[in-house]
């Protein structure tokens, strides 16, 4: 038995939002999106939101190196953008594309920027410096995931997962994955899971990329997918504007939130992040909200 309860909905974005991460407390989160603020929440609040930066272009990934205070904020078509979330200062910035850029992982003191003209870029974060970029396709690279066993893999919109070498990012494995763009990759138990614009959710091992189970999921793109932290349920997100939660060892449905039964959202549910505390899932969205989801399983 599955109970959903939305506790809060926030607002304050005036475009769609496109990207959450976990804030430095336990109860804070960030978002960004198409107005280009990036703004601090407080769960234990249920009005608007801190705004700790601005940036004159839309933004689709951030990054909290929690240890520093330090938000890396990539700014579409210019670069990156390094902000104290202490202090709301903003202590460098770098400009090396003019591409949009849709994902990034940080790997030690490596930055790995993924965009949108099929290039990895690999920045020393300490001196704010390009050490390389790696080719890797002529398509737009949506999705980067850092594996325990110390490899990179990158998921793009031409259907491919590219397994990578760290920190030499030497090509070790390619798999056609998909019909369409992987959006979406998981790490859980030696699995990858990935979602894709085809809608599917599909789990390989995570050693040799092997298929072993392909799932309809979803009417439209997967856009997300996330782990509750005791590892048993899985949450995906999708342009068909649901929240679907999984039990991951059964690999089996078992709830969907939408708007008609949930109040979800009204148009592409872009980005989730399953917290810690009070096991709170929190969803965003092209309708400029951020919602704030219990969620209550019992067996």
């Amino acid at each position: 038995m599955v109970q959903i309860e939305k506790t809060i909905t926030y607002t304050g974005h005036s475009d769609a939002v496109y990207t959450l991460e976990k804030g430095v407390e336990p109860h804070l989160f960030y978002s960004a999106g198409g107005d280009g603020n990036i703004v601090e929440w407080d769960l234990n609040k249920t009005d608007s939101g801190r705004l700790i930066a601005k940036v004159p272009a839309s933004v689709y990934s951030i990054r909290l190196v929690p240890e520093r205070h330090l938000l890396i904020v990539a700014q579409n078509y210019e670069g990156i953008h390094l902000i104290d979330v202490l202090s709301n200062k903003e202590l460098g910035s770098l400009q090396f594309t003019q591409s949009a850029i849709f994902d990034m992982q940080v790997a030690g003191d490596m930055l790995i920027v993924g965009t949108g003209d099929g290039k990895l870029v690999i920045i020393d974060l300490p001196k704010l410096k390009v050490l390389k970029e790696v080719e890797v396709c002529d398509q737009n690279l949506r999705e980067i995931l850092i594996t325990n066993d110390n490899h990179c893999l990158v998921g793009s919109s031409d259907g491919f997962i590219r397994k990578y070498d760290l920190p030499n990012f030497k090509l070790k494995k390619e798999v056609h994955a998909h019909e369409n763009s992987v959006f979406a990759l998981l790490e859980k138990d030696q699995v990858v899971i990935s979602g894709s614009r085809d809608a599917r959710l599909k789990f390989w091992d995570l050693n040799e990329l092997n298929l072993d189970e392909s799932i309809n999921a979803h009417m439209y793109a997967i856009n997300d997918i996330v782990e509750r932290q005791d590892g048993a349920y899985l949450a995906s997100a999708s342009m068909d504007k649901t929240i679907k939660i999984w039990d991951y060892q059964q690999r089996k449905l078992i709830k969907v939130i939408d708007k008609a039964r949930h109040k979800g959202h009204l148009t592409s549910v872009n980005k989730l992040l399953w917290m810690e505390y009070n096991d709170l899932l929190i969803s965003c969205s092209d309708d400029r909200s951020i919602g704030v989801w219990r969620i209550d399983i019992k067996k």
